[in-house]
């Protein structure tokens, strides 16, 4: 059960593309605290269930 080595030939190659890519700074990417993005999931699922109990 060896893995031949013609395989896995491209595998550290495209993973460091990918690294790359994520990793790159975009100027026009929105930037937000991710305390923020909590909050306003937190406070969104608050609001569905409001309107549930209000909806019976």
């Amino acid at each position: 059960m060896g893995v031949s080595s013609g395989q896995n030939s491209g595998g550290l190659m495209s993973s460091a593309g990918l690294v790359r890519y994520f990793d790159a700074e975009d100027r026009n990417a929105i930037l937000l605290d991710p305390r923020s993005v909590v909050a306003f999931g937190a406070l969104f699922g608050v609001g569905v269930q409001v309107l549930n109990v209000l909806a019976i």
